[in-house]
This record gives structure tokens, sequence and C-alpha cells, in this order.
């Protein structure tokens, strides 16, 4: 269950925050002895969700309390995204926060950086764990790791395919299958180019994309250009980005590109994508609910996005994240509730029959070929090759927003050049550190 798009935390929260570090208490009972995890425990854990999605999580919780029926499993949820993490802020800074809950992916490096999370490095890396480190896409972590450790690990991810409309293809001339051509190295630049001006020739928009760091950071890197070295930010000096960024913001601006989050009320991204009338969408594996509720779903799929040379890129992942309290009062029970959430089997139990993610583990992978999109292995391939949001970016709430809203989107709007964006973007990562 991942973020697409985050909101600022607010600053006295914030601030809370890292003055109570890991003082916190999850008011549950005493720690069980040394090694044994099947003593007597309350374990209270916290997320965001619809009620589908809440629906699943207590499943996994009667699982999991008939497999350890000395632990007690109690969920504390919070409809709202950005209600949940001020609320999960308040409850660090009074010592009441859950003992295992959820982190977005906009606010993971601040949560490890104040030191309220519990170092999970040895549980990940046991040689018995069932959720091992090495299962996963280690670039999935991203800001969840330091220098220290590792202090949460991705539950579930979601790839931004491609998706696109047989339907609105076809009435735009376009013959060709986007994954057909993908399978056999022929998805080039070009090629899905092409494609999105037969698409606006027709009145069509070509794609849409949300404006958060997975586009304008995985154009980049499907186009050959690289954002970050490390932990400096050198798209504006990088030539190869430079260009990326200056054809992106072109296609924005002559509307073959259509800037997702600006559509008006009542003719949104996804009602102009069941409507045929966008050939491409970037989004995730939440958007097969949508598709199935508008009838016809077998006239979707998905595909990667395209490179210069047809070779499958590294794109942006949207990802969310479970930690344990580092004040936690149970941390047996709690490290052996985190570990079998994140497990194959756990994943499994959360996101089958038409989950709105991808696992973020290797093991899980079934869920996902269940027969929707008949491409849904591209799913699976986008997440092994894919990567979280920057660390050091990630590391500063609200940075990716500003970078989005006050450097991008100006560029999409035919208000800056390539070069103006993205230097503006290095002068906020700056001013960040």
């Amino acid at each position: 269950m991942t973020s697409k798009r985050s909101t600022i935390l607010a600053a006295a929260a914030a601030g809370a925050l890292m003055l109570s570090g890991c003082s916190g208490s999850s008011g549950q009972q005493p720690a069980p002895s040394s090694g044994d995890t099947t003593a007597p425990a309350t374990v209270v854990w916290s997320t965001w969700g619809s009620p589908s999605e809440l629906k699943r999580y207590e499943d996994f919780n009667k699982k999991f309390m008939e497999k350890h029926p000395n632990i007690t499993v109690k969920l504390q949820s919070v409809p709202s995204y950005s209600d949940y993490h001020a609320k999960l802020l308040a409850q660090l800074t009074s010592k009441t926060a859950p003992d295992v809950f959820y982190v977005g992916d906009d606010k993971i490096g601040q949560f490890v950086d104040s030191g309220a999370l519990l170092n999970v490095t040895d549980v990940l890396k046991a040689p018995n764990a069932v959720a091992p480190y090495d299962a996963f896409n280690p670039a999935t972590f991203g800001a969840a790791t330091n220098d220290d450790g590792i202090f949460a690990a991705p539950n579930d991810v979601n790839p931004d395919a491609l998706w696109y409309d047989k339907t609105a293809l076809k009435d735009a001339g376009i013959t060709d299958d986007p994954a057909t051509l993908a399978a056999a190295g022929k998805w080039t630049t070009d090629t899905f180019l092409a494609m999105n001006a037969k698409l606006k020739a027709k009145g069509k928009t070509g794609t849409m994309f949300w404006n958060y760091w997975a586009t304008h950071y995985g154009w980049i890197s499907s186009q050959g250009g690289k954002a970050y070295d490390g932990d400096n930010f050198v798209a504006n000096t990088d030539p190869k980005s430079v260009a990326a960024v200056d054809q992106l913001g072109k296609l924005f601006q002559d509307k073959t590109f259509v800037v997702a989050d600006t559509l008006p009320q009542g003719a949104g991204a996804d009602s102009v994508f069941i409507s045929h009338k966008a050939g491409f969408f970037a989004q995730g594996r939440y958007t097969i609910g949508t598709l199935k509720e508008a009838g016809k779903p077998e006239n979707y799929d998905i595909v990667d996005w395209p490179s210069p040379d047809g070779t499958p890129p590294s794109t942006g992942l949207a990802a969310s994240y479970l930690a344990i309290n580092a004040a936690t009062k149970v941390p047996d029970a709690a490290k052996l509730f985190w570990s079998e959430y994140l497990s194959a089997e756990g994943q499994k139990i959360r996101l089958a029959g038409g989950g709105n993610a991808v696992p973020s583990i290797k093991g899980a992978d079934d869920v996902v070929l269940d027969g929707y999109p008949e491409h849904a292995q591209t799913f699976l391939d986008m997440r092994d090759r894919g990567f979280v949001n920057y660390a050091a970016e990630a590391r500063v709430p609200g940075l990716s927003t500003d970078i989005a809203e006050k450097e991008f989107l100006p560029l999409y709007q035919g208000k800056a050049t390539a070069q103006e964006t993205l230097d503006g973007v290095a002068d906020l990562i700056a001013k960040a550190k």
C-alpha cells in the first residue's frame, strides 16, 4: 500500500519528534525473556488505508495470532495518509506510539534520523530470517538505511508502469502492441514518442504522468541520464540528464504529455483513461481496481518505460515502509510480527486477489501473476530493476514536493528551461543540507 504523492509534515511536530528521539513507549507489557518470542505479549501496530485494505490487514492479524496464540495483535488505523503521520509524530512525542508502524517513503528519512526506529539489520540478516535482506531489491531500502544500519524495510512497492489503452491506440491508427515490442527489445523512445504523436494528432492525450520524483527522475534514468551520484545531485551538470529533461519539458509544453495532478475535478486522469481519451498512463498496480470497475479491463495492458535503444531501464518505485518503535516494551514479539508481515507468506496474504501493490520480497510473485494484466510480469521486472526516491532527497521532509511543484511544474508549463529547472533543483537541495 504505497503512496504516490505526499504532504509536508508540520514543522512543530517534526521538531518534537527530533527532540523526543527514541524515548517513546508503546505502553505494552514487559519484554519477554531473552530468546523467548512466544512469551505472552501484545503488539500494537498502525497504518493508514481504505476499508478494503484494512480488511486484508485484519486477515493477516488473525492468521498470525492463530500461529502464535501467546501474542495478541491490535491494529490502530488512520484513514488519511497526512493525518496518519501527524498522529504518529504526536504519539512518539508523548511516548504512546505503537510497537510497529508504517512510514511513507517521503517520511522515512526523517524518522530514521530522529532515532525513533529500531535497528533491524540483525533481524533482516539473521541466518534463519523469514524476511531475509537478500530477498529484497537493495535499491528499495533507500532512506531507511544509514551508516549505522537498516531501520525499516519496504512492505510493498508500486512501479509506475505505463498502462496503455488498446482502444485509444487503435483509434489513433497504431497497430503495434507496446508489450510485444518490449518483449522483442524494440520498445524504444522513438517508437513510444511516435505513438504519442499519433494519439495527439487524433485529439487524444499521449501520456499522463503525476508530477512527483518518480516521473522526472524515472525519465532521466530511462534516457541514460543520472540524477544523483551518491548523495550529490548531478543532473544539472550531466548533458544526458539536461537533454532528457529538456525533452520531457517540451512534451508537456505541447500537450503530448499531461500532468495528471492539474486535470480538473470531474475530468481527472482516471476518467480520461477509462473514456479512451489517453493512450498511456504511468501508474502502479492499484490501477487494476479502477479498470475492472469501469468494465472491459481486457482493453488495457502494461509496458515498461522506453529507452533510446530498447533496453529495459531502471525507473522509480513508490514504496512504504514497516518499522519497529525503538522504545517498544515487547521487542521480541514486535520483531516476530514485523518479520512475518514482511515475509513472502505475509505479503501473499495482504496482496493476493487484486491487492493494490507489488510484493517487495521475492517469493510472493504469484500474487501479481494472477492473470491480469496480460503482461503482469512487467511489474516484477520493474521492481527488480527500479529504485526508490534518492536518500539524500527523501531525508528532508517536503523537499521532493518542493522540487516537483516549484521547479518541474514551471518547466512543464513553459515558464522555465531544462537547465534553469535543474539548476533550481540543485539550489533547493543545497539549501536543504
